[in-house]
Order: structure tokens, then C-alpha cells, then sequence
């Protein structure tokens, strides 16, 4: 029964800047449960170098694309569901956070950020729509899952304006397309992560990683399969009752904050 629940095998996944971090850990645990994975990065070094690392782990393919263009999110939905004509899995995790105190944050940091984390999502939905319809049924719905952020759930400490703001965006968004495509035999769900080891966080990880991992209940920083977990649920037969959700992966950090 526990197998069946968290069965992926004959699926195909899509995972939106999956060469690395929080993206290389939901690839690795889709691919372990049996999927098909294609990830995409910006990088194509990084999209070779990504392929050859989770190549072991199951049928993986990296495909370069610049999802901050309306037009490559396009061109990458066309590659992805092309010969198949179905999608299974969306994973929007692509994403940029611009930190900068508020008197000089300018345009460019809300542009950039929000054409990737917000927009970004959005379009490949759109584009995908009609390979996910082809592969979700009532009994096992077709699942899109966006990477939020614990930061839109409380006010975090670094001066992240346009990157908390698009998450909680995403947040909402997750919930009007749930509304929206849940009839349509698919369901859309949220995960917002807390401190996780990846090359967004490194920094701050190096500097106050101790004291982060101090606030959280359970004292430590998420781990990959903590990620990888979450995703393989909401993608599984075990998620498939869920749309609509935005699910914290954070320790509790967010969760249980005190506001002292």
C-alpha cells in the first residue's frame, strides 16, 4: 500500500530551475519514485552538469531555457510536451531573490524578480495546460506545484521587498488556479520552503545559518530529502486529494514564529 501511494512510475515531470538546490532535490526524489524528469536552467553548462549528476537516479533530460521570456517558456513547453502530448507534473521552482536595503532597491530588482517567480509560472501553465488536461483524470489528477517561500508567510529579517512579495503572490495564485483547474483534472498546490542548503541561501546560511536553525522547533535546516519528500507526496496518489494548499517545509520557523 505505502509503495502505491507514492508510486510515480510512468509519469513525466517538468522541474523549473532543477539543476541545483531546492530544484536538484524534488528532481532526484521524482526521479527516485520512478518518474521521467526533465529539468531547465538559464545555464547550459549547468543543464549538462545537472543531467550527468541525477543521470543515475533515474530517465532525466536538462533542456537550457530563460524562463524570465514569455517566448522561452513557450519554446520549452513545446520541447516538454511535444512528443508525449501529456504532462503529469509541473514543478515551478525557478527563481531570483534581489536583497537590497530600501532606499536604493530599484526597478530592475522588481522586473527581474517578479518576471521569474511570479510570471514565469503563470506562462508555463498557460502553455502546458492542454498536455497536463491529456494527463490528469478525476482519480489522478494531472498536479502543478509551486516553490513559494516562508518568506511570504512571515516578515523575514534581510530586506527582500520584491522577493517576499512575489512569493505571497505565487501563494495566491496557486489558490485561484486550485479554484480554477480543479475541475479540469488538475490540481495546483504550493510549497513555501524555509533555510535550505542552496546557492540562493549560501550566504546567508555561512553567516547566521547557526542562529537560523536555533529558532526552528525541530533546531536544525531542512535537508534534501525533507524537499524531496513533500514534492513526491503532493505528485503521488497520496497528494491527490489535495489543491489549493500551501504547505510550509520550514522546521516551524514560520509556523510557530512568536512575533517578539
Amino acid at each position: 500500500m505505502a509503495d502505491s501511494l507514492f508510486d510515480l512510475s510512468g509519469k513525466r515531470a517538468l522541474v523549473t530551475g532543477g539543476t541545483r538546490g531546492i530544484g536538484m532535490m524534488i528532481a532526484r526524489g521524482l526521479l527516485q519514485a520512478g518518474a521521467r524528469v526533465v529539468v531547465s536552467s538559464r545555464s547550459a553548462e549547468a543543464c549538462a552538469e545537472a543531467q550527468r549528476r541525477l543521470f543515475e537516479f533515474g530517465d532525466v533530460e536538462a533542456i537550457p531555457a530563460d524562463l524570465s521570456r514569455q517566448d522561452e517558456c513557450r519554446r520549452l513547453a513545446d520541447r516538454v510536451a511535444g512528443d508525449a502530448e501529456r504532462l503529469d507534473i509541473l514543478v515551478n521552482n525557478a527563481g531570483a531573490m534581489w536583497r537590497e536595503p530600501l532606499a536604493t532597491f530599484p526597478a530592475e530588482a522588481w522586473d527581474t524578480v517578479l518576471d521569474l517567480n511570479l510570471k514565469s509560472p503563470f506562462w508555463l501553465v498557460q502553455a502546458l495546460l492542454p498536455a497536463l488536461r491529456r494527463a490528469g483524470t478525476a482519480d489522478d489528477p494531472a498536479r502543478v506545484i509551486n516553490i513559494g517561500s516562508i518568506a511570504a508567510v512571515h516578515v523575514a529579517d534581510s530586506p527582500n521587498y520584491s522577493y517576499a512579495s512575489s512569493k505571497a503572490a505565487l501563494h495566491q495564485l496557486t489558490r485561484v488556479l486550485a479554484r480554477e483547474l480543479g475541475p479540469q483534472h488538475v490540481t495546483v498546490n504550493a510549497v513555501a520552503p524555509g533555510p535550505f542548503p542552496s546557492r540562493m541561501m549560501a550566504a546567508t546560511l555561512d553567516a547566521v545559518g547557526d542562529r537560523i536553525a536555533a529558532k526552528a522547533p525541530l533546531r536544525r535546516l531542512g535537508r534534501d530529502d525533507d524537499m524531496a519528500g513533500v514534492a513526491v507526496f503532493l505528485a503521488a496518489r497520496a497528494g491527490s486529494y489535495l489543491t489549493g494548499t500551501v504547505i510550509p517545509v520550514d522546521g516551524g520557523i514560520a509556523t510557530t514564529a512568536s512575533g517578539t
